[in-house]
C-alpha cells in the first residue's frame, strides 16, 4: 500500500515527477482524459439544462480499473494534471469516475516540473476549480452542438460525409477570403531606379554608393524620359542626415509567438512545434507550453540577470517586466521559458535542442539591454530633374540583444548584423553615375497564410486560445477543406532599362514569380463549404461572434457567467438557424457554367462530385444520353479553370496507336494516369509523363519497362497450377494464389519450393481477418 499516489496525464511527465518525490510517493499517469462525451445521441441532455453525458472510452479503461484499484490503496490522492482549463477538467472527470473522497484528495498545479515548483505545490494543494471545469465543458458542448446539428445539413445540402465546427469553419473561411483576393488581384507595373555612384574612399580608391530614385516612375515611357535626362545631368549630395535609433526586444514566448517563431526560424508545423514543447516541458525543461502571458516570474528575472552579467558584462543587461496584453489570458501565470535559465542548451532529439535553444536565447534577450543603432540617410539630387535619389545605411553602434537574438518576421524586411555602411561623403560633393538602372516591378499579391500567419491571425482577431490554435489548424487540413503544399512559381518577363556613360539599353528578361512553400491554400470543396456555411450559418461565420463567445468562456472561468446560460443563449437562435438552412436552402455544388464545347454545341459546367471537383458535357435527355464527366486536374479550380482547359479534359481516353497489333489508350483512373494496352494497365511516370501530350513511343517505352519489371518479379510458375506463382516483392519472395497473396518464411529458398510446399504455406497462412460493422 503507498502511502500517496500522484495521478498526471502522461508517462514522461510521471517519470520525470517520481525523481522529485520520495519513496512515499507512487507516481502514475492517466494517459490524458479518460472520458468523454458520448458519441450517440449528441452525449447531451438538450432538455435537461444541457447536461453532458459523459462515458469512459473504451481505451481507457483497462487504466482506469487500474487507477480504482491505486486510489482505493493509497491514503492520499494527489491530481496533478495540467494547470489550464483542459487539465482541470481532467482532474475533475478523475475525481468523479474514481469516486475520490474530499478528505483523501488534493489538487496542485505547477507550471514548471522542478524539484522546487512540485514541493511547493505539494505544500499548496487546493480545491478543483468548478469554474475552470465549466468553461472547458462549455467549450466542449458547444462545439459538439455546431458539429452535430451543422453536420447533418451539410450532408444533405452540399455532400456526404462533410463535417463543420465552430472554430474550424472560421479558420477556413479566413483562407478563403484570403484566396479570393489573390484571384481578383490585378497587378500593376512601374519602374524602379536604381544608381551606382563612384565616390573616394579614405584612401582615395573609388567605391560605390548605391541608391533609388525616391520615387516609382509609372510607365516605360516615363523611366525612357528620366534617364535620357541623366545623360547630361551633374549628380551632388544634396543632404546628408545622421540620426541614432535603438530596438527593443520581443517580449518572451507565449504559445501563439512560440507557433510563429519556430515556423519562422526552424521551419516547424504549428502542431510539430507543441508536440516538442510538450516533451520539453514533461522532461523538465521548460515552463508549461500553453499560455497566453509574457510574464516572467522574480526568479527567471534574476537568474537571468546573473546570467547575462556573467558572460556579457552588466551594460548588456537591463530588467523587463512584460505584461500580458490579451484579455482573459488563459489562467496563465507565466511566458514558456527555461526551468533553469543556466542551461544554454536542452533536449534529447535534434527538433529538442533546436526548439529549447529558441526559448533560452528569446528569454535571455527579454532581459538584455536595447541594440543602439545609427541611421544616415543621403539624398543625392539630378541637376536637371526635381527627382532626388537616395542612400540608407544603418550601423550597429551597440549590438545590446542583437548579440543573443532577433526576431523574424514573415516578410524577413529586416536588418542583420552586416548592415550596410556608407562610404564617406559630404554635402554639395559631386558624384559619377557608373550606372543607371530602371527595372520593371509588379506590385504583390497578398500573401497566401502559412500555419503560423494563420495562428497569428486567429489570435488577432480573438478566435481561439492557445491550447486550440494547433488542433484547429490540424483539423480543417485532415477534413480536406484546406491542403498545405508546394506551388511553383510560373515564368514572367519584365523590361530593364540601362544607361551606362551615354548609351540607353533596353532588355526583356524573365524571372518566375509567385513559388509557394507550406503555404495553406482552400481545395474546391472547402470553398463550396464555406460559401453555404457564410450564406446560411452567418453568425456562427462571423470573426466578432466567434471571439464574443471566447470571451464568454473566460468569463465563466471567471465565475462571472454561469456556463449552461451561455450555451442557452446560443443554442435557442442556433437552433432555430440549423432549421431554417434545411427548409429554405437549396442543395449547393458549387457548380459554374463555363460555356458550350465548339465541336458538340452541349454545355460544359464544373462542380464538386461525389468524389471531388469534375468537369461535365452535356446533359441527361429524355432520349437517355448521359452527360460525360472528367475530373479536375492537379492544379486546376473550380472558380479559375477556363472553358478551353475543360475542353481538354474531355480529349480522353486518348487512342496512340498500335503495338504489336493491339490498341494503346491513355486515360486517367482512380490512382492516376495510365496506359492500356492489350488488357494490362501501366501508370504513367509522375512529373515526367502528362497524359495529354504522351505518344506512341513513350507509352511502348513503359510497356516494355513493366514488363521487364514483371519478367525480374516472377521466380517460378507451375503448369498444374497456373493460378499460382511465386513472385519477388518489396519485402521479397511470396506466393500469389487466387488474387491473394502469401508471405514466405525469411531464408527460405523460393525457387527450391515445390507445389505442394507452396499448397502448404496457403494451408497455413492468415486466415482473413472478419470487418467490423461501423
Amino acid at each position: 500500500m503507498s502511502e500517496n499516489l500522484v495521478i498526471v496525464e502522461s508517462p514522461a511527465k510521471a517519470k520525470t515527477i517520481e525523481k522529485f518525490l520520495g519513496k512515499d510517493y507512487l507516481v502514475t499517469s492517466s494517459m490524458g482524459h479518460i472520458r468523454d462525451l458520448e458519441k450517440k445521441d449528441f452525449g447531451i441532455d438538450m432538455e435537461n439544462n444541457y447536461t453532458p453525458k459523459y462515458i469512459v472510452s473504451p481505451d481507457k479503461k483497462k487504466i482506469v480499473t487500474e487507477l480504482k484499484k491505486l486510489a482505493k490503496d493509497a491514503k492520499m490522492v494527489w491530481i496533478a494534471s495540467d494547470e489550464d482549463r483542459e487539465g482541470e477538467a481532467i482532474a475533475w472527470h478523475l475525481k468523479e469516475v474514481l469516486k475520490l473522497k474530499p478528505e483523501k484528495t488534493k489538487r496542485i498545479v505547477f507550471h514548471e516540473i522542478t524539484k522546487d515548483a512540485i514541493l511547493r505545490a505539494i505544500e499548496n494543494p487546493r480545491p478543483i476549480d468548478e469554474n475552470l471545469v465549466n468553461a472547458q465543458q462549455a467549450r466542449r458542448i458547444l462545439d459538439r452542438i455546431v458539429g452535430f446539428e451543422v453536420s447533418p445539413v451539410l450532408w444533405k445540402k452540399v455532400k456526404p460525409s462533410l463535417s463543420a465546427g465552430r472554430v474550424q469553419s472560421v479558420a477556413v473561411r479566413l483562407i478563403v477570403e484570403r484566396e479570393r483576393e489573390i484571384i481578383n488581384f490585378q497587378s500593376k507595373s512601374s519602374f524602379r531606379v536604381t544608381a551606382a555612384f563612384l565616390v573616394p574612399d579614405k584612401n582615395g580608391n573609388a567605391v560605390e554608393l548605391k541608391a533609388d530614385l525616391k520615387k516609382r516612375l509609372e510607365t516605360k515611357e516615363e523611366a525612357q524620359a528620366f534617364l535620357e535626362k541623366c545623360k547630361t545631368a551633374d549628380f551632388s549630395i544634396a543632404d546628408i542626415t545622421t540620426r541614432p535609433s535603438k530596438r527593443t526586444p520581443a517580449a518572451p514566448f507565449t504559445t501563439s509567438t512560440l507557433q510563429q517563431e519556430a515556423s519562422r526560424k526552424l521551419g516547424f508545423s504549428v502542431s510539430q512545434t507543441m508536440a516538442v514543447a510538450q516533451r520539453l516541458y514533461e522532461a523538465g525543461k521548460i515552463t508549461y507550453m500553453r499560455t497566453d502571458s509574457t510574464n516572467l516570474s522574480s526568479l527567471a528575472i534574476n537568474s537571468a540577470k546573473s546570467q547575462i552579467i556573467n558572460s556579457l558584462g552588466e551594460k548588456y543587461h537591463k530588467v523587463r517586466q512584460y505584461k500580458t496584453k490579451s484579455k482573459g489570458a488563459q489562467e496563465a501565470h507565466e511566458a514558456i521559458r527555461p526551468s533553469y535559465m543556466d542551461q544554454a542548451e536542452a533536449g534529447g532529439s535534434n527538433q529538442e535542442k533546436k526548439l529549447y535553444e529558441l526559448i533560452w536565447k528569446r528569454t535571455i534577450a527579454s532581459q538584455m539591454a536595447d541594440a543602439e543603432l545609427e541611421r544616415t540617410t543621403i539624398n543625392i539630387s539630378v541637376s536637371n530633374s526635381s527627382n532626388l535619389f537616395q542612400a540608407t545605411g544603418e550601423v550597429i553602434k551597440f549590438d545590446g540583444f542583437l548579440r543573443v537574438y532577433m526576431e523574424s518576421s514573415d516578410n524577413e524586411d529586416e536588418i542583420d548584423d552586416n548592415s550596410t555602411l556608407l562610404p564617406p561623403v559630404k554635402e554639395n560633393q559631386q558624384l559619377r553615375a557608373e550606372w543607371i538602372e530602371a527595372t520593371q516591378r509588379f506590385t504583390q499579391k497578398p500573401p497566401r497564410y502559412t500555419e503560423a500567419s494563420l495562428v497569428k491571425k486567429l489570435e488577432e482577431q480573438g478566435i481561439g486560445r492557445p491550447s486550440t490554435y494547433a488542433p484547429t489548424i490540424t483539423t480543417v487540413q485532415n477534413r480536406g477543406y484546406v491542403v498545405k503544399e508546394e506551388r511553383p512559381g510560373v515564368e514572367r518577363k519584365y523590361t530593364q532599362l540601362s544607361l551606362i556613360g551615354t548609351e540607353l539599353k533596353e532588355a526583356v528578361k524573365t524571372e518566375i514569380t509567385g513559388a509557394e512553400r507550406n503555404k495553406l491554400f482552400p481545395t474546391d470543396v472547402g470553398m463550396v463549404v464555406n460559401d453555404y456555411l457564410v450564406k446560411y450559418f452567418d453568425k456562427i461565420m462571423d470573426f466578432s461572434f466567434t471571439a464574443k463567445v471566447e470571451v464568454e468562456f473566460d468569463e465563466i472561468a471567471e465565475g462571472s457567467r454561469v456556463w449552461n446560460e451561455v450555451i442557452d443563449e446560443f443554442y435557442k437562435p442556433f437552433h432555430q438557424n440549423v432549421e431554417n438552412a434545411l427548409e429554405v436552402s437549396e442543395r449547393t455544388n458549387g457548380e459554374r457554367v463555363l460555356g458550350d464545347d465548339p465541336k458538340t454545341g452541349k454545355p460544359i459546367s464544373v462542380k464538386i462530385g461525389r468524389y471531388g471537383p469534375l468537369a461535365q458535357l452535356g446533359e441527361t435527355t429524355e432520349e437517355g444520353e448521359k452527360p460525360q464527366f472528367a475530373s479536375l486536374r492537379s492544379g486546376q479550380h473550380l472558380e479559375t479553370i477556363t472553358l478551353e482547359e475543360a475542353i481538354d479534359l474531355f480529349k480522353l481516353p486518348r487512342d496512340l496507336g498500335e503495338y504489336e497489333d493491339k490498341k494503346v489508350t491513355v486515360a486517367i483512373g482512380r490512382f492516376g494516369p495510365y496506359v492500356r494496352h492489350d488488357s494490362k494497365f501501366v501508370s504513367l511516370e509522375k512529373g515526367v509523363d502528362d497524359p495529354y501530350t504522351i505518344e506512341l513511343p513513350r507509352a511502348i517505352e513503359l510497356i516494355e519497362a513493366k514488363r521487364e519489371k514483371d519478367r525480374k518479379a516472377l521466380i517460378k510458375t507451375f503448369d498444374e497450377e497456373p493460378e499460382l506463382q511465386i513472385l519477388e516483392g518489396r519485402w521479397g519472395p511470396y506466393i500469389k494464389y487466387k488474387k491473394k497473396n502469401y508471405k514466405i518464411v525469411k531464408g527460405t529458398e523460393a525457387e527450391k519450393l515445390s507445389l505442394e510446399d507452396c499448397m502448404k504455406i496457403i494451408e497455413e497462412g492468415p486466415k482473413p481477418k472478419r470487418k467490423k460493422k461501423k
